[in-house]
């Protein structure tokens, strides 16, 4: 059997080596070329999946190591009876750690004080929900928007142009469809308080990138960290100057994530070939560089939310890379951005870091706790 995979999924020897010959290959070079024979397509986000590349074909199993899937034609699939399935929540804590970041260095550049704001989540699923968990767990204000899940389930929700007037930090973690498609453009932007703060780690075109742009260019009171950008590998310079904080997509690339991703796509695939799993993530699991943090009782903790966070991930280290990425013609910045994104660094997720507390200190262990380490 032949599996074709895009080259940036880790431990595919690991995982899928005893099920057939593998093939590597650029996400974005993955056409139905490339695919030859397969039985076995493996992708990311970049690789378009649908009927042109898939009619005629031999594959069986499509298998997305994202958490989104706006990149598969799930219409066709269900119609090829070709099996499928994505990664829901493999790179959601990393998610959630990037916007840790962003809040701790935009919050150094305004002086503000995070817990003193007021903050919008949008879109609630694996991502936002685990982002709304950890900072209601820090006792901070949280308005939530989500309207599928409130048509569904009722509750506690609130609709955009209450989050938008409202809250002084708005983070985006929507999936990209007809509904959310430029879910804040040109209409949209004017209702933001100034002073806000906009982060998008979701997709690029949930914003309207044009809009964005034009909105900051007239001198708009608006702080914005953008992690995705329409036509992305193609991410647009000027925006990125204007912008506090820009990243080439890589919000969600902890180690962690990246390996749960294949994880799972390979449980996925043993449950759709009625196989039994023999490859288990934790025997293939590094260790991590930090063994453990000790916070004393009397540790401020403004100090120990940096200490604890930036110990395992500052998103000022991937800004940097990027804005140096971000010049020379299209084909070079297409280039560049890819690359950066293929030879990403060696990053683990906060969750689960052990954490000593020394003496008697429950802001501190509430802290530790609603950030997800580990006490010892």
């Amino acid at each position: 059997m032949l599996i074709v995979a895009d080259e940036n999924i880790p431990l595919l020897d690991e995982f899928f080596a005893g099920f057939g010959a593998i093939q590597r290959h650029p996400g974005r070079a993955i056409d139905r070329t490339a695919l030859g024979d397969a039985e076995v397509l493996l992708v990311r986000s970049v690789t378009r999946v649908d009927r042109a590349l898939l009619e005629g074909s031999k594959v069986r199993f499509v298998g997305t190591c994202t958490i989104g899937t706006d990149h598969l034609d799930l219409d066709y699939f269900a119609e090829a009876g070709i099996a499928w399935s994505s990664a829901p929540g493999c790179n959601a804590r990393g998610v959630v750690d990037y916007v840790l970041g962003c809040l701790l260095t935009l919050a150094e550049r305004t002086g503000a004080q995070l817990p003193e704001l007021r903050y919008g989540v949008v879109g609630a699923g694996q991502v936002g929900g685990r982002l709304v968990e950890v900072l209601r767990g820090m006792g901070w204000d949280v308005r939530v928007c989500d309207p599928p899940r409130q048509a569904a389930e009722g509750g506690d929700f609130v609709d955009l142009p209450s989050i938008l007037r409202e809250c002084d930090v708005i983070s985006l973690h929507t999936p990209l469809d007809a509904s959310t498609r430029h879910l804040i453009g040109a209409a949209e932007l004017p209702q933001l308080k100034p002073g806000a703060w906009l982060i998008n780690a979701s997709r690029g075109a949930v914003i309207d990138n044009q809009a964005l742009k034009a909105h900051l260019h007239g001198g708009a009171d608006l702080q914005v960290a953008l992690d995705v950008w329409e036509g992305e590998p193609l991410a647009d310079p000027a925006l990125a100057a204007l912008c506090q904080i820009a990243t080439p997509h890589i919000a969600g690339y902890s180690l962690d994530g990246k390996l749960r991703g294949t994880a799972q796509i390979y449980q996925a695939y043993c449950r759709a070939m009625g196989l039994k799993e023999t490859v288990q993530l934790s025997d293939l699991l590094p260790a991590p560089w930090l063994g453990a943090l000790e916070l004393h009782e009397s540790a401020a903790i403004d100090w120990a939310l940096a200490s604890l966070c930036r110990a395992v991930y500052d998103p000022r280290r991937d800004d940097a890379d990027f804005r140096r990425a971000l010049v020379g013609e299209e084909k070079q910045r297409k280039a560049a951005f890819d690359a950066l994104r293929k030879h990403y660094p060696y990053r683990r997720e906060i969750e689960g870091l052990p954490v000593i507390l020394s003496g008697e200190a429950p802001h501190l262990a509430q802290l530790a706790t609603a950030l997800g380490c580990r006490l010892l």
